[in-house]
């Protein structure tokens, strides 16, 4: 329940103070969020599976974040962000529809 209301209050305080992100890590947030997305989506699936740690989901989320932020620095380091970008997208996104599909089979036995 704390955890719902602290989400409320975040989404609440994001609308009305409409934070603005720095240019330089314009690139880096929607990688980010996506990554983020992998690391619930993951640990919602082991929830229902019976086999969450939440320092396991805590070092996921961190890793997948910083890995994939990573990812995209060298990218635009080596001059082909965008590729490797989408790359990342791609393959965070195959991991979340994995575990979606999981889920899915798991919620309704099909």
């Amino acid at each position: 329940m704390i955890a719902v209301l602290g989400l409320l209050v975040g989404v609440v305080a994001g609308l009305v103070l409409e934070p603005t992100v720095p240019a330089y890590l314009q690139p880096y947030l929607p990688i980010a969020v996506v990554a983020a997305l992998d690391a619930l989506f993951g640990g919602f699936r082991a929830l229902l599976d019976g086999i969450f740690d939440d320092r396991v989901f805590l070092v996921s989320f961190l890793s997948n974040v910083v890995v994939a932020a990573f990812i995209v620095f060298l990218g635009d380091q080596l001059g082909v962000g965008t590729q490797l970008s989408t790359g990342v997208v791609v393959v965070l996104g195959i991991r979340i529809f994995s575990n979606a599909a999981a889920i899915r089979r798991h919620l309704f036995r099909a």
